[in-house]
């Protein structure tokens, strides 16, 4: 245990302890996005399906499309935040993300809300073009794979929908590995 109380007054062994502690607990990362996943299950807000079973279907379809391991977990986060926020969900679940995977998946992330919003931002009097804006970024093409493929499409209750026992071990890898701070 550290004996400071102002980090301007820390010492290098201080955090050395501090970053060993922290990679020990880095399991706890997986448990708490689990437990926010889970707690989607009350959010439906108006759709057909809730947006735990939503989150669920967008992953299932990204492992089905044969995405990697980053993207199959970033579709089952994707609408994480909504736990908290939803009119900034976007910008929070790729901030939870952004440690674990590679930037044009973050960024993909943070922005699926205005390539998702070519099917529908009409109806509340928006350009439904807005994904324009990001016509120059290299992850473009795949915000709209995301956007359109897996993530529009995923909110029907018949769909066959892996569980989120499923996804688990694959998001606990991703989440066991941060490659920045």
């Amino acid at each position: 245990m550290t004996t400071f109380t102002r980090m301007d007054a820390s010492t290098a062994e201080e955090w050395a302890l501090i970053g060993a502690e922290t990679r020990e607990h880095q399991g706890r990362v997986a448990d708490r996005v689990l437990g926010l996943l889970a707690s989607l299950a009350d959010i439906t807000d108006g759709f057909a399906v809730d947006q735990l079973t939503h989150s669920l279907q967008t992953a299932t379809r990204a492992e089905r499309d044969g995405a990697d391991e980053q993207w199959v977990v970033a579709s089952l986060c994707h609408d994480v935040a909504k736990a908290v926020s939803v009119p900034n969900h976007p910008r929070i679940a790729a901030e939870v993300l952004r440690p674990y995977v590679r930037p044009e998946v973050t960024s993909a992330i943070a922005a699926h809300q205005d390539f998702q919003g070519r099917h529908y931002y009409h109806y509340f009097d928006l350009d439904p073009d807005l994904r324009r804006n990001y016509r120059a970024e290299p992850w473009y093409s795949a915000a709209e794979r995301f956007a359109d493929e897996w993530d529009q499409t995923s909110f029907d209750p018949a769909y066959p929908t892996e569980p989120l026992a499923h996804f688990e071990d694959v998001l606990r890898s991703v989440f066991a590995r941060p490659h920045s701070i």
